[in-house]
């Protein structure tokens, strides 16, 4: 018994330590404030201590704890729930939303990481009771984790689009970029206003498969969020000429994004939209499909 609370408490503290690792603290809101890292971490610990008590109670014969396990790990669901709902009650109150596909991502990340802390205690502990090397089983715990994350890490837009800063111009009182027109102003207020502030940038998909994922609406909200979330935006409520707007040249696939950062610089910019995440909602991969491409369907 007390050689089991040993490895009990070192796959515990594997898994607690995981959990701290994987914790994300940025302008994301991953969580950005101290109630949400406490409660992450609790659950974290939570979720280590389950991964932690299923090999000792698989030896001991105990299936009914290992049934209670399992019913214990099902409500990890629950941290997607919260998240969501978290998120969705305070996107009212941002310029610039997310997007429901946006809030879905980090709702799914949020639970995944979890069961990641999970695998890696149960690895710790497995390693213990088969080998009792303390070392060896911490080792375990920290490839998996260092796996599981690498595994689990999305694409950014750069790796699916060339970014560059486009021509913005006016056309009589259309708003255009490049040859794309983005939308009627007709204010001349607001006409110098955008001449003066607005940056325009065009993301030009590397292939086929990244042009229909840009053509996502939920993914130009999360692309244009992201951004605003790092370079700010010169704009306030009741001010819908100066949100920030997405359009797409349907002949090429590119995609026009108009911005009215508060940090007037192209290349922090250019390095926001860069950076922002592909979501896994939106990804498409179209020149797989048999019915467009003739290849053989795959079940």
């Amino acid at each position: 018994m007390e050689k089991f609370i040993y490895y009990f408490i070192i796959s515990l503290i594997v898994g607690t330590l995981g959990r701290v690792y994987l914790l994300r603290v940025d302008y994301r809101q991953y969580p950005s404030y101290p109630r949400g890292v406490i409660m992450h971490l609790t659950f974290g610990a939570i979720g280590a201590a389950l991964g932690s008590i299923a090999i000792p109670a698989l030896l001991a014969k105990d299936y009914a704890a290992v049934t209670f396990l399992a019913l214990a790990a099902e409500q990890f669901r629950n941290i997607r729930t919260m998240e969501r709902e978290n998120l969705t009650n305070i996107e009212e109150f941002e310029l610039i939303p997310r997007g429901k596909s946006y809030i879905e991502e980090i709702a799914k990340i949020f639970e995944a990481r979890n069961y990641i802390v999970i695998i890696a205690s149960l690895a710790t502990s497995a390693v213990l009771h088969i080998f009792g090397q303390p070392y060896l089983a911490v080792l375990a715990g920290i490839i998996v984790l260092t796996s599981l994350k690498y595994f689990m890490k999305g694409q950014r837009i750069e790796e699916i689009a060339k970014v560059r800063i486009g021509k913005l111009w006016f056309k009589g009182t259309l708003l255009c970029v490049d040859d794309v027109v983005i939308m009627n102003v007709g204010l001349k207020e607001s006409r110098e206003r955008i001449a003066r502030t607005g940056i325009a940038v065009v993301l030009e998909p590397v292939d086929e498969n990244a042009s229909i994922t840009l053509s996502n609406i939920g993914q130009r909200q999360a692309i244009i969020h992201d951004a605003v979330a790092q370079v700010g935006i010169i704009k306030d409520l009741d001010e819908p000429d100066f949100t920030p707007l997405a359009r797409r040249n349907v002949y090429n696939g590119n995609l026009m994004i108009v911005f009215y950062p508060s940090i007037q610089n192209e290349e922090a910019l250019l390095r926001a939209v860069k950076y922002a995440p592909v979501l896994e909602s939106t990804r498409r991969r179209p020149t797989e499909s048999g019915a467009a491409y003739g290849k053989k369907e795959r079940l």
